[in-house]
């Protein structure tokens, strides 16, 4: 499969991107405008020739070249300075399968001197010198002359390919967009014509044609003809409407897929994406060199048909490679957190050094937000949703009343897994405040922490607790109170009658608040969060916060 993509000029990437890429499940997540679509579009173009569902001879756009390498082109020639065009360069670097695909006319010279894969090469097209550097000299050019370009696309042996010689097959599955053609789709059609044998594909030609034939015999059609005839009285020649027999009118353009009855192009863009993911996974004879892209397989689809095509696309990938990029937690959970190549500033990094554990954890549980961490600049992890509200008022309070995801900083709540969450902070040095109770043994969560205190610290991770151990004599029921949590913390800072006027109660000793703010934990996290009235937060989540600007 492949095993290196390299993008020069192409869209997001200026000059030249490198992407290694593994067999099986590639996960590329990043922020919008990272780039995650154009490598997809690349592989694809690569692979097929196609660029947004036509022929990339037929389809070239000054568009889908780097805006900075066109715009610093057009000032040179502006400039009189640089004259020379810019150009696109993809190419697939493939594992040893593929012999005929063989040669040394690829980029990324090394040690080896041979190696096999294919490129599309968009370059300025030599017969047209003279008339091109006429228009350099008028100095009358505004935008880039895509009408002087060749599209060059060959194997590494410096042999022209086309998407019948090249074995190496692709799909590209983009719930958000759909190409079709005269009502059918044509991604669906070319699926179908791989799953069927010759006979069977001769066999629909044929009954296709008959049925083109039987049109010119209907009476309907020839009673139109005739007056069609009629109406010109210049020519001797007969005039008729018929049916295009030609190649261009082949069957696999005009049929029609349906399902249940109804055109493929009128079912739900998730039920398309499901059913051309489907037809994929399970087309055998591309089994061995198939590439599948699915662009953000999220969209469209309800939870559990996400959940139903995420675990079609682990049990049946076979050999096939499966690159897949998304915004969605719950997808790169599933498909596996070792799996995630981050692509950030057209950089690459990598994702694979989580522990069997953790990716087990993260695909059993799918419901952590773990791209919203991987992505984030920085983040405070908290234990439940009340700290999560009570954490972001005192960041407010702190910064003139921004919130933190305003600057970047991703308050999330995570349970009890604050360690599964690390063990991807300290892989991606992602800086990162952990906000914890020490619940009354300090020793206990000193050992929980044990690889990110004291000696063993990192310069990237803060963990944040009360390092004092309180106690008294409340209880609930036949419960011991907990007095090294938030809430009790919380009352430590402020006097009964200011929580009770942030609460809108009316206790008359802390006992009572104790009990009130144990019981209602996200209610009074709330309200707190909601006040105006000026409250005094516990030490370790302000130490926390102004750790957290030097990480």
């Amino acid at each position: 499969m492949i095993k290196t993509l390299v993008i020069q000029n192409f869209k997001c990437f200026k000059e030249k991107f490198i992407l290694d890429l593994k067999n099986g499940i590639n996960i590329l997540v990043g922020n919008n405008e990272a780039g995650k679509s154009t490598i997809l579009e690349a592989i694809h173009l690569a692979l097929t020739g196609i660029f947004r569902g036509k022929s990339i001879r037929n389809n070239l756009t000054q568009y889908m070249f780097n805006n900075d390498i066109v715009a610093e082109y057009i000032k040179n020639i502006k400039n009189g300075t640089d004259a020379t065009l810019p150009e696109i360069l993809i190419e697939l670097y493939f594992d040893d399968k593929f012999p005929e695909l063989e040669g040394d006319r690829y980029s990324e010279k090394s040690s080896i001197t041979r190696a096999q894969g294919v490129s599309v090469h968009i370059r300025f097209d030599e017969n047209y010198r003279d008339e091109y550097n006429a228009l350099v000299e008028s100095k009358e050019l505004y935008s880039l002359p895509i009408e002087y370009y060749e599209v060059l696309w060959r194997s590494f042996a410096r042999k022209p390919i086309t998407s019948r010689s090249l074995r190496v097959k692709s799909a590209l599955i983009d719930v958000g967009f759909s190409k079709f053609s005269n009502g059918s789709d044509m991604y669906i059609s070319r699926i179908v014509q791989d799953s069927l044998e010759i006979i069977e594909k001769n066999n629909v030609s044929q009954s296709f044609r008959k049925a083109q034939e039987l049109f010119m015999q209907e009476e309907s059609i020839r009673e139109i003809n005739k007056k069609i005839t009629d109406i010109s009285d210049l020519s001797d020649k007969k005039i008729e409407l018929s049916v295009d027999l030609g190649t261009r009118s082949s069957w696999e353009g005009s049929l029609i897929t349906r399902l249940d009855s109804v055109p493929f192009d009128y079912v739900g863009k998730g039920e398309q994406a499901i059913i051309k993911t489907e037809l994929a996974l399970k087309n055998k004879k591309a089994e061995k060199s198939s590439v599948i892209l699915i662009e953000e397989p999220e969209s469209h689809i309800s939870h559990t048909r996400l959940n139903q095509l995420i675990s079609n696309i682990k049990e049946n990938y076979g050999d096939k490679q499966i690159i897949v990029s998304t915004h969605s937690s719950f997808v790169s959970n599933k498909l596996g957190l070792d799996n995630i190549i981050l692509v950030s500033d057209r950089q690459v990094t990598r994702f694979n050094e989580i522990s069997i554990d953790s990716k087990i954890f993260f695909e059993k549980i799918a419901g952590y937000d773990t791209l919203r961490f991987i992505l984030c600049k920085k983040a405070i992890l908290v234990e439940g949703d009340s700290d999560e509200l009570v954490v972001q008022k005192a960041y407010m309070d702190l910064n003139n009343n921004r919130l933190p995801i305003q600057d970047g900083i991703e308050v999330i709540s995570v349970g009890t897994s604050f360690l599964r969450f690390l063990e991807i902070a300290d892989n991606l040095k992602i800086p990162t405040v952990v906000i914890t109770d020490n619940d009354g043994d300090i020793k206990a969560l000193e050992r929980k922490y044990s690889n990110y205190v004291k000696e063993k610290a990192k310069e990237y991770i803060y963990i944040s607790y009360e390092e004092e151990e309180f106690d008294g004599n409340l209880k609930i029921g036949k419960n011991k109170y907990n007095y090294n949590t938030l809430e009790p913390s919380i009352i430590r800072y402020n006097s009964l009658k200011t929580l009770n006027t942030v609460l809108g109660t009316s206790f008359f000793n802390e006992d009572e608040l104790r009990i009130h703010m144990k019981r209602n934990k996200t209610d009074c996290a709330l309200k707190i969060f909601q006040t105006q009235q000026k409250i005094e937060f516990p030490q370790y989540i302000l130490e926390a916060l102004e750790k957290l600007k030097k990480l």
